[in-house]
């Protein structure tokens, strides 16, 4: 069942399985997760760092509002960050949380679209995506 996948050496077991340790803090990261803010901030920092005042203005909310998110997602260990002289530059603290929110929108885009656009080639046309998807 976890051939391929990595493997916790502590317990030779799988973090897949379903008596995993990591079951109850799976929960807890999708419950960090449920936040439109938090994951507004999360798809932000998907390539980059940025301070508070940036973040604010990306994600459309006060700065006192995005440095409680901030110190959410710290303590989860989600982002983690740099201080250069008197200014917190906020970055993701690894690539899960990235991905584990690209899955929920491309979920998503599943629930509203017919073909969504992360399963459409770039050179298909509106007109053509649902032939393609049917030739699939």
């Amino acid at each position: 069942m976890c051939n391929n996948l990595r493997m916790n050496a502590d317990t030779d077991g799988c973090a897949l399985d379903t008596d995993s340790e990591y079951v109850e803090l799976a929960v807890e990261v999708f419950a960090m997760l449920a936040d439109a803010t938090r994951i507004r901030i999360i798809l932000a920092l998907r390539d980059t760092e940025l301070a508070v005042n940036q973040l604010a203005e990306t994600v459309n909310k006060s700065q006192a509002a995005v440095s409680q998110h901030l110190a959410k997602l710290r303590l989860a260990r989600i982002v983690t960050t740099r201080r250069e002289g008197t200014r917190v530059f906020y970055r993701l603290a690894n690539e899960h949380a990235r991905q584990l929110v690209a899955d929920a929108i491309f979920q998503a885009e599943h629930a509203l679209e017919g073909v969504p656009a992360h399963h459409r080639h770039p050179y298909e046309t509106a007109g053509t995506e649902h032939e393609a998807g049917a030739r699939a």
